[in-house]
């Protein structure tokens, strides 16, 4: 049930973050003078418009430090997103002619409105407001990547904010899940635009959402806050009543992800964020009964998950058998041993660095975001490695093989990122021998299988013994099966139920298992990016028939806008025919 929280914090008393120092505010309620601010060019709010020029310079969000230029900010050619997406859906028509503003009626006192922004009918940008007669409580702020074929010139786009800057003075906080970014790399160019409202979220999160910003150094500092697992927050705008909103630990492929609860007069919003079940044999563990129970001894009013993986039946494998698989592997292998993986995947690398050490075996690191990742785990004390357990990989051949693990970007085949350098020799330590294992610790991202049938070719090429997710289990998923997925829905007991996080066929597969297991289908909420959905007294759930903006905002090279249908097809038809 429900116990004391923190008295509300103030939404205008928002502090300014230091430097990065590895230790994020706490979400306790203490408040710091936000200073001077620093203002830099910018459109009109949402961007410039279809039908009208823009009438100033285009917002810049312009990365800095390592990456001067600011293509393919955080993810180059060489250095892909923290966890690998399916490729993102073409354009549509739709989403360049959605409306550019819409004007939605006062919220009455026993009304509640969800208005997803990104993430439905689509993998990336996640993004959720959820207005409430006290304010507005946003969830995720995150990009996706799209296809150099159907959106040329184009880095990533992001959510369309028009609605949230229209109405950011009615803004109480961002809410963000975790670390991987789809959920957390829309915040260096959208959160200015928003009204700069404070951040929360859980310790790891916050220590990459700070390095993250470090590459934005012209941008106004965040104001970052820490929740503790299981903790609550209380915030309210100046003279207003306070929202109650606590984190949800769950499980996922990194450390310190949340789903959140809303606390409204009519039950809960439960938001799961991206989930899985840690279960043997399709039997949840006694710490997954417990947190789900526990959620489930509230009145919930809807319950908002995850679908990425819901196409798929049954339970997922759990990430204990992945481990056991790589410690055999890392123990019994005769030579070097190389393995590739998502650098997203955060626990498993640990894991691998774990076995590694209590094996006397040296580890070299390939590719900046699994070090950049072992930085943040080392800063914010949530691993460290011991000294001399890395080393660089021009002191790979000190070593006996044997000794040698390799922990490797570019499992997806990308061209430049580390395996297929090696993999072509245009690595200038590494090369492949036929004494070497490779370890693909990841799947197959759609869209990727003729890159990845590349690499596979390329390396065996070499000789090398190949291991893969198809032959062994070394690798599982963060998302849950159906299986999960209709476990934590019963364990939730919502009286509406939303699927979220994944193209419509994924929705919609998910929406199907929970109505055979039981859920009313009328209390099933099927949206789309920019839907208004309403819930009246806890009980009469209406999608109203206007929608707020969704067509994509687009960061093409330094400059963040909406960017017409024309533009898109001029470049395609350059690139084919110049």
């Amino acid at each position: 049930m429900n116990t004391p929280a923190p008295s509300p914090e103030p939404r205008r008393n928002r502090g300014r973050s230091r430097p990065f120092t590895g230790m994020p505010q706490l979400a306790n309620g203490a408040t710091q003078n936000r200073g001077p601010r620093r203002t830099s060019a910018r459109p009109p709010a949402g961007g410039p418009l279809r039908s009208q020029k823009p009438t100033s310079t285009p917002h810049r969000a312009r990365p800095q430090g390592n990456n001067p230029r600011g293509r393919k900010h955080g993810s180059s050619r060489a250095h892909r997103p923290m966890r690998a997406v399916p490729p993102p859906r073409k354009l549509t028509e739709r989403d360049m002619n959605a409306p550019d503003r819409v004007i939605l009626p006062p919220l009455n006192e026993d009304t509640i409105r969800i208005i997803p922004l990104g993430g439905v009918e689509e993998v990336g940008r996640n993004m959720v407001a959820f207005e409430l007669p006290q304010g507005i409580i946003i969830s995720d702020a995150g990009f996706q990547f799209v296809s150099e074929d159907t959106a040329p010139g184009v880095d990533y786009i992001l959510p369309n904010t028009r609605y949230l800057e229209e109405n950011k003075d009615r803004i109480l906080g961002l809410f963000v899940t975790h670390g991987h970014l789809d959920h957390i790399g829309g915040i260096p160019f959208i959160i200015d635009r928003i009204g700069n409202p404070p951040i929360y979220t859980q310790h790891l999160t916050a220590l990459m959402i700070k390095k993250r910003q470090e590459e934005f150094p012209h941008i106004e500092e965040i104001n970052l806050k820490v929740i503790e697992p299981g903790g609550r927050v209380r915030i309210a705008l100046p003279g207003g009543d306070p929202v109650t909103v606590k984190a949800i630990s769950v499980t996922h492929s990194i450390p310190d992800a949340m789903g959140i609860s809303i606390e409204t007069k009519h039950g809960n919003i439960v938001i799961s964020g991206d989930l899985r079940l840690e279960h043997e044999d399709g039997i949840p563990t006694a710490k997954e009964e417990k947190n789900w129970g526990d959620i489930g001894k509230d009145k919930n009013l809807v319950f908002i998950a995850d679908s990425t993986n819901a196409e798929r039946d049954g339970f997922s494998i759990p990430e204990s058998r992945v481990y056991q698989t790589l410690e055999d592997i890392i123990s019994n292998v005769k030579g070097r041993l190389i393995i590739g993986t998502f650098s997203s995947q955060f626990e498993r690398m640990i894991h691998i660095i774990k076995v590694c050490e209590k094996l006397g075996k040296k580890i070299v690191t390939e590719g900046r975001s699994i070090r950049t990742n072992i930085e943040i785990a080392d800063r914010g004390d949530i691993f460290k490695t011991k000294p001399g357990t890395i080393i660089p990989a021009e002191a790979i051949n000190d070593y006996p093989p044997d000794k040698i693990v390799v922990i490797a970007t570019g499992s997806q085949g990308e061209d430049t990122a580390a395996l297929m350098r090696i993999a072509t020799k245009k690595h200038k330590s590494i090369t492949f021998t036929d004494r070497d294992t490779i370890v693909l610790s990841s799947s197959v991202i759609p869209g990727n299988e003729v890159r990845v049938q590349k690499l596979k070719d390329n390396l065996l090429k070499h000789g090398v013994h190949l291991i893969h997710y198809r032959s062994s289990d070394v690798h599982s998923t963060g998302h849950g099966n159906t299986g999960e997925l209709v476990w934590m829905r019963k364990k939730v007991d919502p009286t509406f139920f939303m699927p979220a996080y994944g193209f419509y066929s994924m929705l919609t597969y998910h929406a199907n298992a929970q109505i055979a297991a039981g859920f009313p289908k009328e209390n099933v909420i099927m949206s789309e990016n920019g839907s208004v959905i309403e819930i009246e007294n806890g009980t009469k759930m209406t999608i109203r028939k206007e929608k707020v903006p969704s067509n994509p905002m687009m960061v093409d090279g330094f400059a963040i806008g909406d960017m017409q249908e024309v533009v898109i097809r001029d470049r395609q038809m350059l690139a084919e025919d110049g």
